[in-house]
């Protein structure tokens, strides 16, 4: 297929690689100054040990806290776990090792689903080569976003992004079979699957008003939750809690969704004390993240990215549990970045490439001083 020939998204993926490969340097030269090992950093610290444990053996692992709450292993999907058992098994690799490699893989995967994306969607309105270089800096921006070293962890928010994009790739081209297997997929990664799962149904109903009937279109609707349903169905049968079991299992790590009424009382008791400039630096985020979502309504995204997208903000901001992931839950919003993809795209090569570089090495240092910081990202 023309569109997606190894040609016209490579610079992207060069791209990609080129702001990471930074952002991994950069987090060496901290460590080194830190004395602290970004291999531990990125491999064997916080929600990797988790999934590293899942691979190694399986479910059933739970901490309790001195206040009563249970942290279970059951709140991680079991995609990533998956996979790095897969790789960990015929290279002999630590799991958290393995879950490296499956983010590179996975990373590269999700640039170029994010390429295809942008591509797609902005060729048709500016030209075939306004559409490459929109692609080509969506994925910059992506890969240099403040919380982007993420993606280089053994975390699962690359695996999920490459699945979502690929998935509303297929669904935005008419390939119900693949958007569905992959929503399943993603369904499988992370609980945010149910976006994915919303944009391929939005999708299918688009279509089926356009007048378009197939069994593939069926076949895919119903694929695309399955990943998820099995999932918190088998939860909820090893909990006894039912198909509600595991909103209780998130319930004991204290994750809910309140409409955004705790992470406002986070943000008012910033404004009340002494760290009165974080209180202001989040309304500023928020604020930020819900204007680049209007630009994107404004763009005329197609309505299943802006379900997507919309499901994905909705549910990293008005979640109810710990307020320092929310920047890293937003990273699978990666139509978020179009609207200023598309604009630097219509400046001077040379330009646009200063400002993406600047914001990069930005994002690189800021990488580095949140991971060696106190607390999980």
């Amino acid at each position: 297929m023309k569109d997606l020939a190894w040609r016209r998204a490579a610079p992207a993926l060069g791209a990609y690689a080129a702001v990471r490969l930074l952002g991994l340097t950069v987090l060496a030269v901290w460590c080194a100054a830190a004395g602290s090992s970004p291999h531990t950093l990125l491999s064997a610290r916080w929600d990797s040990l988790w999934y590293a444990r899942i691979a190694a053996g399986g479910y059933g692992y739970e901490v309790v806290l001195p206040h009563g709450a249970v942290h279970s292993d059951l709140a991680f999907f079991p995609l990533l776990p998956w996979l790095e058992r897969v790789v960990a098994a015929p290279t002999g690799l630590s799991y958290g090792s393995a879950g490296l490699v499956v983010s590179v893989v996975a990373g590269l995967a999700a640039a170029w689903g994010i390429f295809a994306v942008a591509d797609l969607v902005c060729a048709p309105r500016h030209g075939a080569a306004f559409g490459r270089r929109a692609g080509i800096l969506a994925v910059a921006l992506w890969a240099a976003l403040p919380v982007g070293i993420v993606q280089s962890m053994a975390y699962s928010e690359a695996l999920f992004t490459a699945l979502a994009a690929w998935a509303l790739y297929g669904a935005l081209r008419g390939r119900w079979l693949t958007a569905g297997l992959l929503a399943a997929g993603a369904g499988l990664t992370r609980p945010v699957g149910a976006a994915v799962v919303a944009a391929v149904w939005v999708a299918a109903v688009l279509a089926l008003r356009r007048g378009e009937r197939s069994w593939r279109m069926a076949a895919g609707a119903v694929l695309a939750p399955l990943g998820a349903a099995a999932y918190v169905l088998w939860v909820g049968r090893r909990t006894g809690g039912g198909p509600l079991g595991y909103l209780d299992v998130q319930g004991g790590w204290g994750n809910g969704f309140d409409g955004g009424w705790a992470f406002a009382r986070f943000i008012g008791a910033r404004l009340a004390s002494s760290t009165f400039a974080a209180g202001i630096g989040l309304i500023v985020g928020v604020a930020l993240v819900l204007w680049l979502y209007g630009l994107c309504v404004r763009q005329r995204q197609p309505v299943p990215l802006l379900v997507y997208c919309g499901i994905v903000v909705a549910l990293a901001l008005c979640a109810s549990g710990y307020f320092g992931s929310k920047p890293r839950l937003l990273l699978p919003a990666f139509p978020l970045v179009l609207p200023p993809a598309v604009g630097l795209a219509r400046w001077r090569t040379g330009r646009a490439t200063a400002v993406v570089g600047a914001v990069a090495l930005a994002s690189a240092v800021y990488g580095a001083f949140w991971l060696n910081g106190s607390g999980p990202p």
